[in-house]
């Protein structure tokens, strides 16, 4: 059978890759105790029912699987499955962020603070990085796009498929979006919500797009903006990404952002196919 070890840092995505490998037909339980590894294993091969596989999570929660991961992987070998360790990561501010949208407190101590967790749990988990036959950094991925990663990973689609890009505009009154990659602020171009006849529309109506795009100080910034993104979006896919998502915001995001984010998809699809483009704020830009 093949046999899945999902484990890596508290809050970098363990749980999505869970659901995700679930509905891909593997059967998962989270932080069985160690000892019990290779008996599981054995009642799930000998009870004849089917599946893909078996998803064992077990991180810094079981202080027992730290001292005993070696042995257990080295038993269930000798049984003729394969063992494949997925480590989990993030940056640390991606962690302590996520940490404090949720409110949890850190698995490795109650009483220490986020960031000291965070440097607990990567001491203790050292070794098992070291052990991974795959590190999967979400630091820059929506649930979603770490989904449909997994799901690449298991079915050997990933070397197929292209780097996905999306431009998203949105308003800054709103809240840069968390999962952005590069973040492009255009707050600084000619602004239609200042012009009577055009404040109402959006950056997808044509008069207002022909008001921001022929500006002069538009037409220099696109001069200077293109080139760069031509620059740094194979850099991204040279370094492995899979996803890239490019912001770009204005106050409201119902105009310039709009406008921008639009011209930016279209110069970057002649080169990159798989360009998809959200506009986050276009309706709450009435407000």
């Amino acid at each position: 059978m093949r046999i899945i070890i999902i484990t890596g840092m508290s809050g970098s995505g363990k749980s999505t890759a869970v659901r995700a490998l679930e509905d891909e037909g593997y059967y998962c339980i989270d932080n069985l105790p160690i000892r019990l590894f290779r008996p599981f294993v054995d009642l799930i091969h000998k009870s004849g029912e089917t599946y893909k596989g078996i998803v064992l999570v077990a991180d810094i929660r079981g202080r027992e699987f730290l001292k005993g991961h070696e042995g257990a992987f080295q038993k269930i070998r000798t049984l003729g499955h394969s063992i494949e360790i997925f480590y989990f990561d993030a940056s640390d501010e991606t962690l302590i962020r996520r940490f404090s949208e949720t409110r949890r407190r850190h698995p490795a101590d109650e009483q220490c603070s986020v960031s000291d967790g965070i440097k607990i749990e990567r001491e203790r988990l050292a070794g098992l990085r070291r052990m991974a036959t795959r590190i999967i950094d979400t630091s820059e991925f929506n649930v979603h796009q770490l989904k449909e990663l997994i799901l690449r990973i298991i079915r050997g689609e990933e070397a197929e498929e292209p780097l996905v890009i999306e431009v998203q505009s949105f308003g800054f009154r709103h809240g840069i979006p968390l999962e952005s990659s590069i973040v492009m602020d255009v707050r600084f171009l000619p602004n239609p919500f200042f012009e009577p006849s055009l404040k109402a529309g959006s950056g997808l109506d044509d008069e207002v797009r022909e008001f921001i795009l022929d500006s002069p100080q538009t037409a220099l910034f696109l001069d200077c903006f293109f080139p760069m993104l031509d620059m740094l979006v194979p850099a991204h896919r040279k370094e492995g990404k899979f996803y890239l998502t490019i912001s770009i915001g204005c106050t409201g995001g119902r105009h310039r952002s709009v406008a921008i984010a639009e011209a930016t998809a279209m110069h970057l699809r002649a080169a990159w196919p798989t360009v998809r483009i959200t506009h986050r704020d276009i309706e709450k830009g009435q407000q």
